[in-house]
């Protein structure tokens, strides 16, 4: 969460010379160059070919189109507001899940997503500039909160047969593969841009995408996705106290108010057990005694 939060400045920072697709590319070019490194080294067994078509659709959904989506909206609203915006998310991550993957809604997950949700209304009116008026950048950071949520279901199956980096790898460069058209302009803005964004572009590539896509698939093997996804809601608390940080925008007392109800929000579906943990019991045969050797 902490590298996601960071990506929401560095996408503003890179932003200042390269625009949406091209910044897509670079992102998940270097991020997929990184973790094909890794999984070369590792020698990391491939998915099964019935995963094909899951593999397909995180890789466009949430490296292709959801970069792609939110790039383009924080170049039309502050980090602020798309931070609260992309925190649509994880309801829609609950509901899918809930539906899709059979985790049903406990009490403690509905309630911890409305709390936490509250909050990122509260970070993202207390640091907007522009307001959520700014309609189309809205609308794309509805449409990126789409994107990803219906990726963070379809990649959750995938998890059972395949590790996390795998998975990670494989999305990743399907994305680098469907940005391929942004090339051209990637070199021409590349050329005329500053060394800062240069460094931020490969900072996304690095950190919040094969880091930080890696651990979040490590963590998702392990729980649910509604209760994973509901975790999320820490970026808009740490996106306004990297900002105050890195950019010297000091965050107002209600964006503070605002964080304490996301942390408030994400502890108490923390509370909750999921069903499926994300590890099978080791099927045992019925009876436990010792076969006796035949003589």
């Amino acid at each position: 969460m902490l590298l996601w939060a960071s990506a929401f400045v560095g996408i503003r920072a890179a932003g200042e010379d390269l625009s949406a697709g091209p910044l897509t590319l670079a992102r998940v070019a270097v991020g997929a160059l990184l973790l094909g490194l890794f999984v070369a080294r590792r020698r990391e067994a491939l998915p099964p070919r019935r995963d094909i078509p899951r593999l397909l659709l995180v890789g466009l959904l949430w490296f292709g189109a959801y970069n792609l989506l939110l790039n383009a909206a924080e170049q039309r609203i502050d980090a602020g507001t798309a931070a609260m915006l992309v925190n649509v998310g994880p309801v829609l991550i609950a509901v899918l899940a809930g539906v899709v993957l059979r985790e049903g809604f406990p009490r403690s997950l509905v309630v911890g997503c409305a709390i936490a949700f509250a909050g990122a209304i509260v970070i993202g009116l207390a640091t907007s500039e522009h307001g959520v008026e700014a309609g189309w950048g809205a609308v794309l950071c509805i449409l990126a909160a789409a994107a990803y949520a219906v990726a963070v279901v379809a990649q959750k199956p995938l998890l059972e047969h395949t590790s996390g980096l795998q998975v990670t790898f494989i999305a990743c460069a399907i994305g680098a593969v469907a940005c391929l058209p942004f090339t051209p302009a990637l070199v021409t803005e590349l050329g005329d841009a500053s060394g800062e964004s240069i460094a931020w572009a490969v900072y996304l590539g690095v950190f919040p995408t094969a880091i930080g896509f890696t651990t979040w698939a490590y963590a998702l093997r392990r729980t649910s996705a509604g209760k994973m996804g509901a975790t999320t809601y820490l970026v808009p608390p740490l996106a306004v106290l990297m900002g105050w940080a890195f950019l010297g925008e000091t965050p107002p007392a209600l964006a503070v108010a605002g964080g304490a109800l996301c942390l408030l929000g994400v502890a108490v579906t923390r509370g909750v057990r999921p069903r499926d943990p994300g590890r099978r019991t080791p099927w045992r045969p019925r009876s436990s005694a010792p076969q006796r050797a035949r003589t």
